[in-house]
């Protein structure tokens, strides 16, 4: 390309901006041998030497561009991008302000023009036509600051184009891909940093921004990887990652990825040991003890994932110094060019509260009833704080429905034989949700016809989210009256447990809802509902026939299984009843149905993948029948003794 002379600066000009850059890389040189200062020293020092630097660049902006100035001028600009990243201190965003309008100078000076051209097109058009030898080392060093705001953008298409034109070479990268290797790693280590010159002095090398590059591109390709569930090839560039010039803190968080790959890849051993390492380089990488507690869990370690999710709740708790990070004097750090959602994701902090309830959901689940409460209560208290509207309630949150927490306590306050104030945490539930239940809801026979795009597809999203809703509250309201029927079913009180069992919003609650099918397509809370039907009449039931009121409980045991046709519960109380009531020939017979039914028949056994909600356990639980043995021998002892053949 033709060289344009242009006007130049003048020698002295020139002579006095160089000896400016000189002095402020100097002044930078001499902070970094210092090391921080006190109260802020290192920031203070990066924001002046931004504006020393960006102070001197406008003033060579202010004369046309000039072949002999430009080398001087890509270095300043390649300075002061450094420090406005380290002034910034947070992740690289948008375009690297400069470049275009630098590269555009360089053409100009060469008597080209490219104002049409994008910016990947510019670094093209500059690096295959430009061949002034004395531009060729300070263009390959704004090329790789090029490469760190594109890796910031994951634009790793671009950013290995860039290298391609480097390294002026357009087969490496197809004999990386051939011979199994990462392109833009092989791309980038094949890349020669160009040597450093004593009048162009930098303020962070080359080779140290090659070595945070090629972090950052194996960090960053190993976190896609993960996403799109490619775990080996993900863990591959994990490790080449964390073989990488990073700090602690940055090493201890992809040391938390490898982690959470392996436990992807069905491998909780290494997961365990790769979160271990991570908290051995740096103890503040909670997320990677959060993980630990869910890998424990999967592993079915409870009392090690209960460790785990208690020193956890413990360091949230602590006021814990500054995250250890790269040390102020390296301008751009990796950890500036890796930041993606699925990395925030996988990154985290649970608060507190979280911790505290997922500390008493495992203990419940676990059957360690007194810790359970214990934590329940604890967590009640934080919600009475107002802490809860620090969490984010989304998929990431670990906690469910603020009533089913109550729920859930009531469960654990059952269990341990808190029964009264069981009944209270319930009475909670059933008057804050009793004045949101609409008089009448209707569910529509097939949801999928509601995912069909059509116009009105908006108005009939809200609509639908609107009746889950009420389903909600109505199968909340309908669970804290079967609570409390089984709490003073174990107070000996059976008519007020009879009562509860009875009340309104049970006795109506499946009517409530107009349902146009009760195929498998049903929405997932009238399931709830009618399990809550099912176990209010089986509770009640139990009541009637304790107190002899055995034609009664005949009737609830009947309904129940029209609700549910096959639940082993509800039969096996249906045969008691009818053998109390002397009608044994019809106990035998239904006995002999129910007993030679196959397992799940009619979709209605537990276990087929089929889960309810936590608050329900312990009411599944009662509602089993006890005496199924000594229920079977009578009935075999009658049909031995009568001769009587059920079947026929």
């Amino acid at each position: 390309m033709k060289r344009r002379r242009g006007a130049a600066a003048e020698p002295g000009c020139l002579q006095a901006w160089a000896a400016e850059s000189q002095a402020l890389a100097g002044r930078w040189r001499a902070a970094r041998c210092s090391g921080p200062g006190p109260g802020g020293a290192a920031e203070r020092e990066v924001r002046q030497q931004r504006d020393g630097f960006g102070e001197l660049l406008r003033r060579m902006w202010g004369l046309p561009a000039a072949l002999p100035t430009l080398p001087l001028e890509l270095t300043v600009l390649y300075n002061s991008l450094l420090f406005t990243v380290g002034a910034s201190d947070s992740a690289i965003k948008g375009e690297a302000e400069g470049i275009r309008q630098v590269l555009l100078r360089v053409l100009e000076a060469c008597g080209a023009c490219g104002q049409d051209l994008s910016t990947e097109e510019l670094w093209q058009k500059v690096l295959q036509e430009v061949t002034a030898g004395e531009l060729q080392a300070p263009l390959h060093r704004l090329g790789a600051l090029q490469a760190a705001w594109w890796l910031a953008a994951s634009r790793l298409g671009s950013t290995a184009g860039l290298f391609r034109l480097l390294s002026n070479t357009e087969d490496l990268g197809r004999a990386c891909c051939r011979e199994g290797e990462n392109e833009l790693l092989c791309l980038l280590k094949a890349w020669q940093v160009p040597a450093e010159e004593a009048s162009l002095p930098l303020v962070q090398s080359t080779e140290d921004l090659k070595e945070i590059l090629c972090t950052a591109a194996a960090f960053l390709q190993g976190l896609q990887e993960l996403e799109a569930g490619n775990f080996a090839t993900a863990l591959s560039l994990f490790q080449e990652a964390a073989g990488g010039f990073c700090s602690k803190r940055v090493l201890a968080q992809i040391y938390t990825c490898l982690g959470c790959c392996a436990q992807q890849m069905g491998k909780p051993q290494t997961a365990l040991q790769h979160l271990k390492r991570a908290l051995q380089v740096d103890f503040q990488c909670l997320p990677a003890l959060s993980h630990a507690a869910a890998v424990y869990h999967d592993l079915g370690e409870t009392n090690a994932e209960l460790e785990a999710l208690a020193l956890l709740y413990e360091a949230l708790g602590k006021k814990l110094p500054a995250a250890a990070s790269s040390s102020p004097y390296f301008l751009i750090r990796t950890e500036l060019l890796v930041d993606t959602p699925i990395l925030a994701s996988l990154l985290r902090h649970r608060h507190p509260s979280e911790v505290k309830y997922l500390l008493a959901q495992r203990c419940l689940q676990d059957g360690r009833v007194a810790d359970a409460v214990e934590h329940y209560l604890d967590f009640l208290a934080l919600l009475q704080e107002g802490l809860q509207q620090q969490v984010p309630l989304d998929d990431s949150s670990a906690l469910p429905r603020i009533p089913e927490v109550f729920l859930e306590t009531a469960s654990a306050l059952e269990q341990a034989g808190r029964h009264q104030d069981a009944i209270t945490v319930c009475e909670e539930v059933i008057s804050r949700t009793t004045d949101l239940i609409p008089r009448m809801l209707r569910v529509e026979e097939r949801l999928e016809q509601l995912e069909c795009p059509s116009p009105g597809a908006g108005l009939v999203g809200g609509l639908l989210s609107q009746k889950k809703e009420s389903l909600c509250y109505l199968a909340w309201r309908a669970a804290g009256y079967l609570h409390q029927g089984w709490a003073w079913a174990k107070l000996g009180e059976s008519k007020e447990a009879i009562t509860q069992f009875s009340r309104e919003c049970l006795e109506d609650a499946v009517s409530r809802c107009v349902c146009l099918s009760v195929a498998e397509n049903l929405l997932p809370e009238v399931e709830v509902l009618q399990k809550i039907r099912l176990l209010s009449l089986i509770g009640r039931g139990m009541q009637f026939l304790d107190l002899g009121r055995h034609k009664e409980a005949l009737l609830d045991f009947q309904h129940g299984l029209q609700i549910s046709p096959g639940d082993p519960a509800a039969a096996s109380y249906l045969v008691q009843a009818l053998w109390k009531l002397n009608r044994k020939q019809e106990a035998a017979a239904h006995w002999q149905k129910f007993s030679q039914s196959p397992p799940g028949e009619d979709g209605q056994q537990e276990g087929q993948g089929r889960s309810f909600p936590l608050y329900l356990v312990s009411c599944l639980k009662q509602a089993m029948f006890p005496h199924s043995e000594s229920l079977a021998k009578s009935i075999q002892d009658y049909l031995e003794t009568t001769s009587w053949d059920p079947s026929s």
